[in-house]
């Protein structure tokens, strides 16, 4: 990622310039296995971090050397999924993943040729795939450097923080901070992630952040 977005931030966004001072390098390096990173999407919807990663954890070691493989995901039985701990409709959506990878509907090893637009449009014909969940793939397996995830909550929490809003602001106000980030929106909501943890860890050092 090329080091002008230090430049970029510092004259357009002082507030997330100051960020990315204190959590230090930009460290994001693209998912090689996309069927997999989809996978993880599906499984972290709507759950905390620890009971995703406990279940991909189960799910890792039911398909064994095997690995997390569009065949290896459709051969697997409902009560199979639901045993690693997926409920009933995240199964269904994993098993709706690997089949139209299967068949050629979603053609994950093409989807870096396209634009982002229509990479959203190719994803969310998965059920269980939205907008959040394709944006997350445009950032965390094809390194698209603008994408701005305007609904997600962590995203939305370090604004509201950040920029001293008493609650979330209101839709157009976050897509007005996008615009401010704009062409590097996935980098500074990198680093709304990374402040949040920032915080969590180390709450004497983030005394200095806005509260």
């Amino acid at each position: 990622m090329p080091a002008s977005f230090h430049h970029h931030f510092r004259r357009h966004d002082p507030i997330l310039h100051g960020v990315i001072r204190r959590v230090g390098p930009y460290r994001l390096k693209p998912a090689r296995d996309r069927f997999d990173m989809l996978v993880r999407s599906i499984i972290s919807q709507q759950i905390s971090v620890g009971a995703a990663r406990a279940i991909r954890g189960r799910l890792q070691e039911l398909v064994g050397k095997e690995g997390i493989k569009p065949a290896v995901i459709a051969a697997l039985t409902p009560a199979q999924l639901r045993a690693v701990g997926l409920s009933p409709q995240k199964a269904s959506y994993l098993h709706d993943l690997s089949a139209k990878v299967q068949t050629g509907q979603v053609r994950l090893a093409g989807l870096g040729r396209l634009s982002d637009e229509d990479v959203i449009e190719a994803l969310i014909q998965v059920k269980g795939i939205g907008r959040w969940t394709a944006q997350m793939f445009l950032i965390f397996a094809l390194g698209r450097a603008d994408v701005f995830p305007v609904d997600d909550f962590g995203v939305r929490a370090a604004i509201t923080r950040l920029y001293g809003f008493a609650e979330p602001p209101a839709r157009p106000a976050l897509l007005a901070i996008g615009q401010r980030w704009s062409p590097f929106a996935s980098i500074a909501s990198w680093y709304c992630w990374r402040y949040l943890e920032f915080l969590r860890s180390q709450p004497a050092a983030a005394a200095g952040y806005p509260v």
